[in-house]
This record gives structure tokens, C-alpha cells and sequence, in this order.
């Protein structure tokens, strides 16, 4: 019960300090701050807890699904308060997407494919489980991120306002037939075996996690603009070629950090199958969900979003893309397809400082 503290310490202190700043007329600066920011983490930790704790009582793949919304949607608060913090950011949003697909297809999996296969040599998954994943991954990364650049909209990067509205109506309705097969038509491509099913399954309240969850990402999106205030100030002195792709990245690891040891500790317990369930659950939910999101966002308040990548990133993310079908071909995972991935990864953050 200790060590569960912080679950329900962190929302109640979230929600304390947001109500509490300004009443009282609290600057959040230079400690102040760093302490939000300490705070955002750990109410990030907690709503993941909670939705863990949800997830052991209604069972797979619904428990993915809540988990993965969750984060979801601290993700997408967070985004659009850098968003809207100062100047306009007219590349926050593709670079966080592209970060979230970098570091979930090469550096979540990858470290579950190497951290699995040094304990069990060889691990398991769904094979059509994984493909649905991926199907609808490439699909979306590609109408967001690549096609940008080569329509005749008369914007380099973007898409005219029929188009962005027509895109993103499909984006989302993809999201939407996913997780229909998800959880309902094949909901058994994205099940453990009987086996993996041997973890805590002790019975949760409901009454109590369902409120928690929700106060956690309350304190999330009010803490939200705070820090990225802060994250922006401070990549701003450290003078780097290309900012917007540093910050997109910092908080993108930082919100998928509870994500990302969820993914590792499953694929230790031999459970590949929950733990690609919850690194390209959360790739998937993000470029289905955030994308149009963000996007709507800049049309509401006026600021124009760039979406086609640089030419680097383009090659970068083809090969992930490419690498992750040749990965999970065969449903059958090894040591070998970890170190790839990982190798990857260790390439592409050199290449956010220098590009």
C-alpha cells in the first residue's frame, strides 16, 4: 500500500497546486518550475497505475485500451499547451508524432525484444494482431507525415483546409475501425496465450481507480501549460538547430517513461503479445488521436501547422516501418531483431542535435 502512495498523493497535490496558483498569483518559475514539472511526472505514473489497476478488473484488450487512452490523453494536453504557449510552433505537432512513432517502433520495442530475448532466447506474438497494428500505423504515418509534401495545396508541408478536414476524418475513422476489430470483431488476434495470463489479478475497486484516473489527468492538462512554459525556456538557451524537434521529442519520452516500463516489465514475464499491445497501442492511439486533435486545435485558434518531415526523417522513418514488418514477419522474435531496432533508435535521437 506504500508504494502505491504516490498514486493518490500526486493527482491531490496536482489539483491543490492548480487551484491554489492563480488564486494566490504563484509565478511558476526556476524551482517552482522544476517542482511542477516533478509533479506532471509523477501524476503521469499515477494515472498509468490507475489504469493498470482498471485494466486487471475488465481484462484484456479493454485494459490496454484504458491504459493507452490515458496516456493519450496527457499526451495531447500537454502538446497543444506548448502549443499555444508564445509564438506559434508550427512543427510541435508533426515532430511529437514523428518522435512517438521513432521511439515506440525502435526504442520501446526494441529494448522489449532484447530484454525478452535475453531472459527467454525466444518470445511469441499474435502475428495478425501485430499486423492490424502496423497496417493502420504505416497508413496514417504516411497521410500525415510524407503525403504533406506533395500535393498541389501551393503550401510545402501542408495540406489546404479540404484537404487537412478530409484527412483527418480518415485518420481518425481508421482509429475507429482498429479498435472496432480490437475489441470486437477479432478481439482474440490481440489475446494473450492462457499462460501470459499469470500476473496480479487481484480484485481492484473500481469506485475507487475509476475517480483517481480522472483526477490524475485533470492535474495533467491544469499543470499542463506551467511546463511547457518551462520545457521551451529552457531548450531555448541551449541554442539548437532545431528546437521544435527537441522539445516534441523530451516530452514525448517523458509521457511514454510509465508506457515504457509497462511494455519492458510484460516482456519480461514472457508476455509479448500485452507488451507490443501497449508500445504500438500508443503509437497507434497517438497518430490517430493527437494528429487530429492538434490540428484542430490550429484551426480554432489561427495557427498553421507544417506536417510533411524533413528528407532524413522521411528515410528514418520508412526503415522503421519497413524493419518492423520484417521484425514481427514471422510472429517469432529474437535477440538479433531487438539490437536492430535499438541501433536505430540510438541514430535517430543523434540526429535530433544533429540534424
Amino acid at each position: 500500500m506504500r508504494l502505491t502512495l504516490y498514486a493518490y498523493l500526486f493527482p491531490l497535490a496536482a489539483l491543490t497546486l492548480a487551484v491554489l496558483g492563480p488564486v494566490f498569483h504563484i509565478p511558476f518559475t526556476g524551482w517552482l518550475a522544476l517542482g511542477e514539472t516533478v509533479l506532471l511526472v509523477g501524476c503521469s505514473f499515477a494515472c498509468v497505475h490507475h489504469a493498470e489497476s482498471i485494466a486487471s478488473r475488465i481484462g484484456q484488450p479493454f485494459g490496454t485500451l484504458v491504459l493507452t487512452l490515458s496516456v493519450t490523453v496527457i499526451e495531447v494536453s500537454v502538446l497543444v499547451a506548448m502549443m499555444l504557449n508564445g509564438e506559434n510552433n508550427p512543427t510541435l505537432a508533426r515532430e511529437a508524432v514523428l518522435s512517438t512513432v521513432m521511439f515506440v517502433c525502435t526504442g520501446i520495442v526494441g529494448a522489449c525484444l532484447l530484454l525478452g530475448a535475453l531472459r527467454h532466447r525466444e518470445q511469441e506474438v499474435r502475428q495478425q494482431g501485430v499486423n492490424g497494428y502496423l497496417s493502420v500505423i504505416i497508413a496514417i504515418s504516411v497521410l500525415c507525415l510524407l503525403l504533406p509534401d506533395t500535393t498541389f495545396s501551393g503550401q510545402r508541408g501542408s495540406y489546404n483546409q479540404f484537404q487537412i478536414a478530409f484527412i483527418m476524418a480518415g485518420t481518425v475513422l481508421l482509429y475507429g475501425a482498429f479498435l472496432f476489430m480490437q475489441t470486437v470483431r477479432h478481439r482474440d488476434d490481440f489475446l494473450a496465450e492462457e499462460s501470459e495470463e499469470a500476473e496480479d489479478t487481484r480484485q481492484r475497486r473500481l469506485l475507487v481507480h475509476i475517480p483517481c484516473l480522472i483526477a490524475g489527468l485533470v492535474g495533467v492538462v491544469a499543470l499542463s501549460s506551467g511546463v511547457a512554459a518551462g520545457v521551451e525556456e529552457g531548450l531555448d538557451r541551449l541554442g539548437l538547430r532545431d528546437p521544435d524537434a527537441v522539445v516534441g521529442a523530451a516530452v514525448v519520452a517523458l509521457l511514454l517513461l510509465p508506457e515504457t516500463i509497462t511494455a519492458i516489465r510484460a516482456a519480461r514475464r514472457n508476455q509479448l503479445q500485452r507488451s507490443i499491445n501497449t508500445a504500438l497501442g500508443s503509437a497507434l492511439a497517438t497518430i490517430g488521436l493527437t494528429m487530429p486533435a492538434m490540428v484542430a486545435v490550429s484551426e480554432l485558434v489561427g495557427r498553421p501547422l507544417i506536417l510533411g518531415i524533413d528528407p532524413e526523417d522521411r528515410i528514418q522513418l520508412l526503415l522503421v516501418l519497413v524493419l518492423s514488418i520484417v521484425s514481427f514477419g514471422t510472429g517469432r522474435t529474437n535477440l538479433l531483431n531487438g539490437f536492430v531496432h535499438l541501433v536505430l533508435f540510438a541514430i535517430y535521437v543523434m540526429t535530433l542535435f544533429v540534424p
